[in-house]
């Protein structure tokens, strides 16, 4: 979908690494080493996003280190459609909000880390009812052409996931601020 958008393959894995986790960090030869690709055109779309103000930059030590600009008037636009392109928005309308008590969802793996991946995988807080979760899944993996990996947690277990995991917060049905 957003590749008939934006013909750059750099310049959307640079959306998605920067604009899925908003407090993502990295910088150049990281990022050539994460994207396998020259560090010339990973440097001209970083500077390109960087004139535009998505993205923000800071030097620690040698390194220019690059994060996306969330006081940009478009982040939040920029974050949605990520979100969409990976299939987010329909997990969430068509899983979480039928499962019963969930509390929080959380995304793991290489989408917390602001990686594309064929792969969710997704963290569930709360009782969920199981056997409803697996139907909802099937359907939800068809519609976004990727495979879902999920836990199931308590909430009294919900402190493991956070030192082991370094999960992205999904959803909550908390009144704080989602993604």
């Amino acid at each position: 979908m957003i590749e008939t958008l934006i013909s750059s393959k750099t310049r959307i894995k640079l959306l998605l690494k920067f604009f899925l986790n908003s407090s993502t960090k990295s910088y150049l030869r990281g990022l050539e080493s994460e994207f396998g690709e020259s560090s010339n055109s990973i440097r001209l779309e970083l500077n390109r996003l960087e004139k535009a103000g998505m993205l923000s930059s800071s030097s620690e030590g040698n390194k220019k280190i690059f994060q996306a600009n969330k006081k940009h008037p478009l982040f939040y636009e920029v974050h949605n459609i990520v979100l969409k392109h990976i299939g987010f928005d329909k997990i969430i309308e068509n899983v979480v909000e039928r499962l019963g008590d969930v509390d929080k969802v959380f995304v793991s793996g290489a989408f917390a880390k602001g990686l594309d991946s064929t792969i969710i995988d997704l963290v569930f807080i709360g009782q969920v009812n199981k056997i409803y979760l697996i139907e909802l899944i099937d359907k939800v993996e068809k519609l976004i052409s990727r495979k879902v990996r999920y836990v199931i947690f308590d909430k009294e277990e919900e402190h493991l996931i956070e030192s082991r995991m370094h999960p992205l917060l999904l959803w909550s049905n908390e009144k704080v601020e989602k993604i």
